[in-house]
């Protein structure tokens, strides 16, 4: 497994749609542990896209758990070229991004949501869920349609916050 670099906006992957996976190989799976090992390596990161990793290919892994903790949630998720199939309700939420990692967003979601996708072994699964993972998967599935959180929010100037950077980082 490998640590991944993981492009910045406006690296123009970010804004292309990412082709479907057509075949499950063991180079996937490769690139999915890859991802994992990625997100695990990311302080507050609940997500990776593909394309945020340089492949344009319709696949995330995400794990809400590490943000939320024991709740209710799924755990690990590795979803290949996952549809978004039910949303229900509305609610808006700060969003941060591993590609835009110096801003956070107030971003309006739905709820609650059902995806359908495959999982590595090829197998296909259907995942429902709501709050924090409901929203994580739908601004997953965005990367893979080449939209980001900023083209979500309603205002760049009322509803785009610069994070603060830890008194370590400053000069």
């Amino acid at each position: 497994m490998a640590i991944l670099h993981t492009l910045k906006y406006p690296h123009p992957i970010l804004r292309e749609k990412s082709k479907p996976v057509s075949e499950i190989t063991e180079e996937i799976r490769t690139m999915i542990s890859d991802m994992v090992e990625t997100m695990y390596a990311s302080p507050n990161c609940v997500g990776v896209a593909a394309p945020q990793v340089g492949y344009p290919l319709r696949m995330f892994v995400m794990d809400v758990s590490r943000k939320i903790g024991p709740k209710k949630n799924h755990g690990l998720l590795s979803l290949i070229n996952p549809v978004l199939v039910y949303s229900e309700g509305e609610k808006v939420t700060r969003e941060g991004c591993l590609s835009i990692p110096d801003f956070l967003g107030n971003v309006k979601r739905a709820r609650g949501v059902i995806v359908r996708g495959f999982n590595p072994d090829g197998r296909e699964v259907e995942v429902v869920s709501k709050g924090l993972e409901a929203i994580a998967l739908q601004h997953e599935i965005d990367h893979l349609d080449g939209i980001l959180f900023i083209h979500r929010v309603s205002s760049l100037s009322t509803d785009l916050i610069r994070r603060k950077k830890p008194l370590k980082d400053l000069p």
